[in-house]
This record gives C-alpha cells, sequence and structure tokens, in this order.
C-alpha cells in the first residue's frame, strides 16, 4: 500500500475536527499541563516556517502529556490589533475589521493544515468585543489604583506612522513597524507605572524556571541599581541640581556637570543665563535627534556650558561648571549627572574637548591617556584616602553624605514607565472621558466595551492625532461624574495591551461576566511552560508579568507569576544562512512544503534540522531526509511478525530508545529523540523484522513528531481504537543498561583488536580474554611482553618488543 500523505493528512485532519479530540475537558479531577505559545499577529502574507518551529516544540509535549494521561490546555488566538493591518487597510482601501477576519482565516487553515493539536474551542482574537471589554476593564482597575497617568514630556515618534512609540518599540533608533528613523517629540502620553512593580517583577525571577538567557535579559532590562543621591547647590541661585550615581566614592573627582537641554531648571532662570540663545539653538537640535543617537557611546561630544549657573561640588565645595549635553535624557534618573573624567569614558572624552579639569581620585592609570575605570586605592579623596576596597569607600561616602544633610543612600531603574497610547485608530480605545470640572474620568464599568467606531477614513492626523478624533459622535459625550459635556479620549492602547493577559482569557474564554472565572483560573494557572521568542523576553514578557503582578495584588488571580517556565526557540534561517526576509528572496513557504512532502515530513524537519533553541539553515536535502525516514516507518509495516511482546534481538533498543525520546521530549533536544529512532529503524532493517508489540510503541514514540502517518498505521495494523487515546510508552531501566562492553585492544599503542566483555569485568579478566584472541596471539607470538594496561570498559593495552 503506497504511503499517500496527502490523503492520510486530510483524513486525520477532519476526524480531529470533528471529534474535537483535542479539546481541554471540564474534568478538574485529572492533573492538568497548560502549554502556551505566543500567539500570532495575523499578517496577511500569512505564516512562515517559522511559526511551525515556533509551535513544533509544546506540540510535540502535549501530545506526549495527553498520552500520559494530563487534561492538556494547548490553545491558540490572535494578536490581530496593530498597524500593520492598519496601513494594509489605508493601502488598499479594505476595513481592518475585513482585512484582519481574512488574516484569521488564513492563518487558522495554515495552522489545521500542519495538524497541530490546537483547542479550537478556546481561540481568542484581541480585535473582538467581547475581549478587549476585559482589556479596557483592566486598564479601568489600574487606572482606580493609580497605576495610569499622563504626563507631557518628549517621546519616540515615528513621522513615517505618525504614532508615538515607547522605548521597547524603537529600539535601535528605528521605528519596530516601518523601521523608519525616530525623532523626539514634545507630547502628552499616557503612561502605565510599570516601575512601581520593578522590584517585584525582579524578585519574581525566583519563582519561575526560565532559561538563564531570558532571566538575564529582564535583569538587564529592569536595570536595578544601588548607589547615592547627591545635591549639589547652585553659586548663584538658592537652587539645588540632584544627582543620581552608582559611585558616589568618585564625589572628589567631579570636576563639571551635564544636564539634559530640557532641564526645567534651565526655563527657570532663563533670564539669569547669558547665553539662553545658544541653549535654545541646541535644544531645538538635539530635538530631532532620537534618543538612540543621543545616547550612543561612540560619537561626537557635542554640549554648551551654561553661562549664568555655576555648580558647588558639596564634598571639595569647589565650584565646578555646568554644561548640556545631549546625552543626558531628562527620562532617566534626574536629568543631570555628575562628571568624574578621570574615571568614566565618557565624561574624560567630553572634559578634553572641553579644557575641563580631570582630577585622578582612584590610582592604577595614566590619565595623561585615557580614563582609568578600574579599582584601585582611593587618592585625592580626603576622607577616603587609602582605602582600596570599592565596597568599603562607597559605604563610608554613603555614611559621610548622611552625617552633611548633602545626599542619601538610593535606588535607580534602568526601566520606564510604560508609554501606554497610540495616535492611531485600529486599537482598543481607552475608556476615559476629558471633563472640565471633573478632569479625567473613567468610563463606567457597566458601559464596557466602549467600542470602537465604524470609519471610513483611516488617515492618521498630520500632528500625530488619532483618526478617532475627527468623529465628533465619538468624541462628544456626557461626563459620567457630572453630566456636562465632556470630551472622549481619541488616542488607543498599543498592540501589547491584548497581549498582556491573553493566556488567562483561555481559561474561560465565553465568560461574559469576568476575564475568567476564579475555578477556571484556579485550575489551569499558572502556565506549565510557556514557549516563545528571544525576541519577546523583554517587553511583551515584562509587560504580561507586570499586568498579571497587578491582577494578582487586587485579587483577581491566584498565583504571583503567570508562567512557571518560559524557553525559545531558534530562527530558521534561509538557505543561505541569512535571516528570512522577502528582499533577500528566502523566504519558505510552509505551503509549498507541505504541498511536496506533507505536514509530518514538515514537522519533522523543523524539529530535526538541529538543536531547537539554536538559529539553523533551511535544507532541502535535509527536508528529503526526513520524508525518506517516513517512508522507512510506512514500509515496516510489511515486516511486522505475530509477537505480543519485544523480541530478545530488539528487547535492550526498544527500551533505551523509550528512555531517549521521553527524556529528550522533555528537554527540548527533538533532533536527537528523532536521531534515536531513525537508528532503531537501522537495526530493525538489519534485523529483517520486528513484532507487533515493537511496531506499536515505535508509533506511539513518533506520535507527537508525526501525528497523521502515525494514526493511519495504528489503524492499518488493527492494534485498536485511535493512537491519541493509548498511553505513552514506558520503559524498564535495567533495561536500558548495556551487559556487554566493546573493549579496545592496542599493541604498542596502535588498535589491533576488538572485543566483547561482561561490563565491569576485572583487570585479569581482560587481559585473558585479550590474550585469547587468535589476531593477538598472532602478533604477540614469539615477542616479549614490556606491559600489560588494562582499563575496565575500556581498553587492554599491550607494549612488547
Amino acid at each position: 500500500m503506497k504511503y499517500d500523505f496527502s490523503a492520510i493528512e486530510s483524513k486525520w485532519q477532519k476526524y480531529w475536527d470533528e471529534h474535537g479530540t483535542f479539546r481541554a475537558t471540564d474534568d478538574r479531577s485529572k492533573e492538568k499541563f497548560y502549554a502556551l505559545v505566543e500567539f500570532p499577529y495575523p499578517s496577511g502574507a500569512g505564516m512562515h516556517v517559522g511559526h511551525i518551529k515556533a509551535y513544533s516544540g509544546l506540540e510535540v509535549v502535549s501530545r506526549k502529556r495527553r498520552l500520559q494521561g494530563y487534561n492538556v490546555l494547548f490553545p491558540i488566538g490572535f494578536d490581530a490589533y496593530g498597524l500593520p493591518t492598519e496601513n494594509t487597510a489605508i493601502k488598499t482601501g479594505v476595513h481592518p475589521r475585513q482585512v484582519t477576519d481574512n488574516n484569521i482565516k488564513k492563518f487558522t487553515q495554515q495552522l489545521k493544515r500542519v495538524g497541530f493539536s490546537f483547542d479550537w474551542d478556546r481561540v481568542v482574537d484581541t480585535t473582538e468585543e467581547d475581549y478587549y471589554k476585559w482589556t479596557q476593564w483592566i486598564f479601568l482597575k489600574m487606572f482606580e489604583n493609580g497605576l495610569v497617568f499622563r504626563d507631557k514630556t518628549l517621546v519616540n515618534y515615528c513621522p513615517s506612522c505618525k504614532v508615538v512609540l515607547s522605548n521597547e518599540d524603537s529600539q535601535g533608533g528605528k521605528c519596530d513597524i516601518c523601521h523608519s528613523d525616530i525623532v523626539q517629540k514634545d507630547k502628552e502620553v499616557w503612561y502605565l507605572r510599570i516601575t512601581e512593580y520593578a522590584d517585584k517583577l525582579l524578585q519574581g525571577l525566583d519563582e519561575v524556571d526560565y532559561l538563564p538567557n531570558i532571566r538575564l535579559q529582564q535583569e538587564n532590562w529592569i536595570g536595578k541599581s544601588t548607589g547615592a543621591f547627591v545635591n549639589f547647590s547652585i553659586k548663584e541661585q538658592d537652587e539645588q541640581l540632584r544627582i543620581y550615581t552608582t559611585r558616589p566614592d568618585t564625589l572628589y573627582g567631579v570636576t563639571f556637570m551635564v544636564i539634559a537641554p530640557e532641564h526645567p531648571i534651565i526655563e527657570k532662570y532663563r533670564d539669569s543665563i547669558a547665553n539662553i540663545d545658544a541653549l535654545d539653538a541646541y535644544k531645538a537640535e538635539c530635538a530631532k535627534k532620537s534618543e538612540f543617537e543621543r545616547t550612543q557611546l561612540v560619537k561626537d561630544k557635542t554640549g554648551v556650558k551654561i553661562e549664568g549657573l555655576t555648580a558647588i561640588n558639596p564634598i571639595t565645595e569647589k565650584e565646578i561648571p555646568i554644561y548640556v549635553a545631549d546625552y543626558v535624557m531628562m527620562g532617566y534618573g534626574t536629568g543631570a549627572i555628575m562628571a568624574v573624567p578621570a574615571h568614566d569614558t565618557r565624561d574624560y572624552d567630553f572634559a578634553k574637548k572641553f579644557g575641563i579639569d580631570i582630577i585622578e581620585v582612584i590610582k592604577g592609570g595614566d590619565i595623561s591617556v585615557e580614563a582609568y575605570t578600574g579599582d584601585g586605592e582611593m587618592v585625592n579623596s580626603g576622607v577616603l584616602n587609602g582605602i582600596t576596597n570599592k565596597k568599603d569607600a562607597i559605604d563610608k561616602m554613603l555614611a559621610f553624605l548622611g552625617e552633611k544633610g548633602i545626599g542619601e543612600k538610593g535606588v535607580q531603574f534602568k526601566m520606564k514607565d510604560w508609554a501606554f497610547n497610540r495616535q492611531r485608530y485600529w486599537g482598543e480605545p481607552i475608556p476615559i472621558v476629558h471633563c472640565a470640572d471633573c478632569g479625567m474620568v473613567a468610563v463606567p464599568y457597566e458601559e464596557l466595551p466602549l467600542r470602537l467606531p465604524p470609519v471610513d477614513n483611516f488617515q492618521p492626523g498630520s500632528d500625530g492625532e488619532s483618526p478617532l478624533a475627527k468623529i465628533e459622535s465619538f468624541v462628544n459625550c456626557k461626563c459620567p461624574k457630572c453630566g456636562k459635556d465632556a470630551r472622549r479620549e481619541t488616542d488607543t492602547m498599543p498592540q501589547w495591551a491584548g497581549s498582556s493577559w491573553y493566556f488567562l482569557r483561555y481559561c474561560d474564554n465565553k465568560n461574559t461576566e469576568r476575564l475568567a472565572s476564579k475555578e477556571a483560573l484556579d485550575y489551569w494557572m499558572p502556565v506549565d511552560w510557556y514557549n516563545g521568542g528571544m525576541e519577546h523576553v523583554t517587553r511583551h514578557l515584562i509587560y504580561s508579568r507586570f499586568w498579571h503582578k497587578f491582577l494578582y495584588d487586587i485579587g483577581e488571580v491566584t498565583t504571583s507569576e503567570p508562567y512557571s517556565k518560559r524557553t525559545a526557540q531558534g530562527l530558521i534561517l534561509g538557505p543561505d544562512g541569512q535571516k528570512m526576509s522577502k528582499s533577500r528572496g528566502n523566504v519558505v513557504d510552509p505551503n509549498n512544503v507541505v504541498d511536496e512532502y506533507g505536514a509530518d515530513t514538515l514537522r519533522l524537519y523543523v524539529l530535526f534540522m538541529g538543536d531547537y533553541e539554536q538559529a539553523a539553515p533551511w535544507s532541502e536535502n535535509s527536508m528529503k531526509g526526513c520524508k525518506r525516514f517516513l517512508d522507512r516507518v510506512w514500509k515496516l509495516q510489511e515486516k511486522v511478525v505475530d509477537g505480543a511482546e519485544y523480541s530478545d534481538k530488539l528487547r535492550s533498543s526498544m527500551h533505551k530508545t523509550i528512555k531517549k525520546v521521553s527524556e529528550d521530549i522533555e528537554n527540548l533536544r527533538f533532533n536527537t529523540a528523532i536521531a534515536a529512532m531513525m537508528g532503531l529503524i537501522n537495526q530493525i532493517d538489519e534485523i529483517g523484522s520486528l513484532t507487533k508489540a515493537e511496531y506499536r510503541d515505535l508509533l506511539i514514540m513518533l506520535n507527537p513528531f508525526a501525528p497523521h502517518i502515525t494514526e493511519e498505521l495504528f489503524e492499518v495494523m488493527g492494534f485498536g481504537g485511535v493512537l491519541n487515546e493509548q498511553k505513552w510508552v514506558e520503559y524498564d531501566e535495567a533495561q536500558c543498561i548495556d551487559n556487554t562492553v566493546e573493549i579496545v585492544v592496542q599493541i604498542n599503542g596502535k588498535v589491533k583488536a576488538h572485543f566483547d566483555a561482561p561490563v565491569n569485568s576485572d583487570r585479569e579478566a581482560l587481559e585473558k580474554m585479550a590474550f585469547d584472541l587468535p589476531e593477538v596471539q598472532k602478533l604477540t607470538d614469539g615477542k616479549t611482553i614490556v606491559k600489560k594496561i588494562a582499563v575496565p570498559n575500556k581498553l587492554v593495552n599491550i607494549v612488547v618488543k
């Protein structure tokens, strides 16, 4: 019988769909397993092979868990709000709702065609009203609890998308969506106070099982540092500049200060500043640069000395100049820094350019050549002189600052509050009303969802205003508090909003009274295993942990962390070894692969191509190799002989392979699990036959990787029932231990023979077996045995002359 993968895959996909095979049950007496993958953004291009790899890891784990008797929740949904869809709508004139629906339909067909065992009854779509009602509800709860605020600040603005972006969405000074250069713009922005949860986010990492590099990236993004806040007096005014430093031990070496061009002290004392025009011009130039450009270490140092404001070093009481420079940002720390040019490279370059004093306070380098950034003995440092330990120097300075009342110990975080709005149409409306008398007022909970109004014109305003601002029927409303005329907020939420809690909705996605019932959350949460891309371990992962911790604090969820475990898959590179992109022409369409080789071959290959967590290039030859392997599995039915147990020839190999595959699945070593099954089939081919029991268990082992062919063969062989309802295969540890081991025989250091010996044979026994070999007798006969060395379980070395 021919292996017709197309007919077989269609047959079993239809069967699974009709029988709801992968539906998570309400039987909460069973042990649960919640596997989560990052739900896709449904783009018009459809799925790519990267999606297949991303979902295949936990697909295999989930299928294995079902065979182990778990109640498995393995859901899928669509993160469908965002700029790409809106931009498509603008270009094509098709409403974003229709674009989204079409794309979701396309993605759904593709996912089902590959045979993923998702629970299709649990699908969520972040753009549906019954979903974003709860996104708005969580926002209002945050507003109610003081975690939402508005502030006028410099923002990252994309002139092309006409939208404000968070730091996370504009890394490298480029827009995440269109990759255009970002500029700085003054604007009122909605923020979420994620910094209030910085410590909790760090502490929570001790409760979870994350890959070391994922944990490290989260720690670096949050960027907690301990140091000191120090107050520098202004000579000409009754004013102080407050700075934060992680190196208070170097205060004796401070020879100038730098403040951000936007620092409010400039505006406050502009009439006292002789060169205010120069400062205004410099500030205007800085506004044209992105934050990324301003803070680059390797760039020309620019700045302007303030004429009319002079700082006093609080430790030395010496006068020091104040400069404005673009590399100091108002959004970081206090918007002012102290500069220690002898021991900071950027300060050193700045001081050299502007002719500022450089004072060594840590011995160890040559400051006439470059800044010394290492540790050493404190010099020119008054009370710190002679101290050689950095910690001791910092502690003594902190005590000194406290005694003098000029500073105190402090903590700072690199992470900033989350800019939480977009000036575009296709997003969740922010449920806030602006009233002239009452200020910002929340839309009443009973009026949620605040629906996105239908529009024909999606073009954003030229000044960065949302298209919603043009719709008077939406904007004009009554204040929920006083009943007077008011205006609705017209910004929408960023794409990250819907993905910050979607894992909770999967637990109870049809609930109309709550985001999910307490009973469902108690049973399913936390997520047991979450897998996704490394590109999301700072933004999405931190955002969703923040939302979950907030919901925990207000009693809506019962676990402090949403995910028990987080892993990540590597990229699939193009056949040329480069990242896949349309411009390079190296994108592989999974549809074409399924057409030519079948879904099982695609599934098998994306897991066999290399270490799951590492990037690997696409190889057509390796793909064909996986297809040949499945052809061999199919043909094994011709070699099956009666036998309800394992044969003596394959017993040990079967148990070893089951153990290997079982353990490798849990450790994401899918490639070596597949290789073990390939090795088993090679052994079967050498023997020429296998029993029914051996074939049955091989099919169960292979099923999570290639479910269609294994289900079909299980049925063809008449094993009874359907494979997905069987039990996962078990192994006997005793059968996995080899009884014999191959021993190498060397004569004068060269390998001359091999023999099998019982495991752990002693040296005398090994020597006797070696000398009993005809080839050894031939090579040693008539010669003097100089030395015999036997290493148990490894070798016998004989030296003759």
